[in-house]
């Protein structure tokens, strides 16, 4: 078959990201011919290695130079942006003739359905429903949440498939007669388990709002008075950096929590970890538990909108906590800490666990969809 996937691009160290070079890689080693169509990647190279095989083609929209302009400039802007980027993916997509052409969920999903290349279309998301309304913006902003929150609901039922990550998500969108689950994949299959010995606990993520790294902090300083020897890693980047690092100086702990740069070799850092934890205030399935699972961490995480609890069976692989708990979420990951042998356990439950997300049986799902929606 000839796809064709759509992103921002595939520049960034996000779990998008990865998981759309994992699939890119997959597919076009079964002989299928993939090419990613980007917008904004400016000819920064992959994060992610990708197999040369797969094509890549960026439309020059560039939105993200727009980001940062006031309201009606920015509003004004978009829409000729949008203008530009429907007619270069238009001439793309004729070009290609693809089989199948797969949005996820960027600037192109509202576009795509009416570009009529025969292509199936098919759009993908990796957050949850209410993704737009959990940042809680009041005024100008607010409006414009509310507004776009309402108008993808009518722009997945343009798509011959919409994919969602979890079966809790795929609840809240309703009774949609196009909507599959079909969750993330493991990143990565490690030579080798974590030993648990490391006194240092992972977490990785952007530093923005929606990972939460604020509250993990404050939770460390509790961590940090009963398991004084631990360390926390958190890797990432992203516009909360400096005040995350204010944020760690005020609460007196720069000997003891880090925020690291990204790393291309993530496994090599959770192998070197005792324990995995997220406090994100929304996701759609989280790389990073799927990741440290895999390696066969221990996990504590929130239990947010969506995936901890498709990831997590709480007490067995790792701790669920309700969401805003820094008191709960310090006394689970502490007892992790102490305690050696429930440790080791919950690192084996969630070593054999993570086989439910095997690159094999996922991507037998999306070959399924694919063959079923194909003209």
């Amino acid at each position: 078959m000839k796809i064709v996937y759509c992103i921002l691009g595939t520049f960034n160290s996000g779990g998008m990201e990865r998981v759309l070079t994992n699939k890119a890689n997959y597919l076009v080693s079964q002989g299928h011919e993939i090419t990613i169509i980007t917008s904004d990647q400016k000819s920064r190279p992959n994060y992610f290695p990708l197999d040369p095989r797969v094509k890549q083609v960026d439309l020059g929209i560039n939105y993200t130079d727009y980001v940062d302009q006031k309201f009606l400039k920015k509003f004004f802007d978009y829409r000729r942006l949008k203008k530009k980027h429907t007619l270069a993916l238009r001439d793309a997509l004729f070009q290609i003739r693809p089989d199948i052409t797969i949005s996820m969920f960027d600037y192109e999903a509202a576009m795509l359905p009416k570009i009529n290349d025969g292509s199936a279309k098919v759009l993908e998301i990796h957050f949850s429903r209410y993704k737009r309304l959990q940042y809680g913006r009041k005024g100008i902003m607010g409006l414009v949440d509310s507004y776009l929150n309402g108008r993808d609901q009518n722009i997945v039922v343009k798509y011959d498939r919409f994919v969602v990550l979890t079966e809790e998500d795929k609840g809240y969108w309703g009774d949609q007669y196009n909507i599959e689950v079909i969750p993330n994949a493991n990143s990565f299959e490690p030579q080798s388990t974590a030993e648990l010995n490391d006194k240092r606990v992972i977490a990785v993520g952007r530093y923005d709002f929606q990972k939460g790294f604020d509250d993990l902090i404050q939770i460390w300083k509790a961590v940090h008075q009963q398991v004084p020897e631990y360390k926390l890693d958190i890797f990432g980047r992203g516009p909360l950096e400096g005040e995350l690092q204010t944020l760690i100086q005020e609460l007196k702990l720069q000997d003891t929590v880090f925020l690291r740069s990204p790393v291309k070799d993530i496994a090599s850092e959770y192998l070197k970890s005792a324990c995995v934890v997220m406090s994100s205030r929304y996701e759609g399935l989280p790389m990073a538990l799927l990741e440290g699972q895999v390696c066969g961490l221990p996990m504590v995480s929130y239990t947010c909108k969506c995936g901890p609890k498709d990831i997590i069976t709480d007490g067995v692989n790792g701790f669920l906590v309700p969401e805003g708990d820094k008191e709960l979420f310090a006394s689970r990951l502490v007892q992790v800490l102490k305690d050696e042998e429930l440790r080791r356990k919950m690192g084996l439950d969630a070593k054999e666990m993570s086989a439910r997300f095997s690159e094999a049986e996922v991507m037998k799902k999306w070959l399924t969809l694919f063959n079923s929606v194909k003209k």
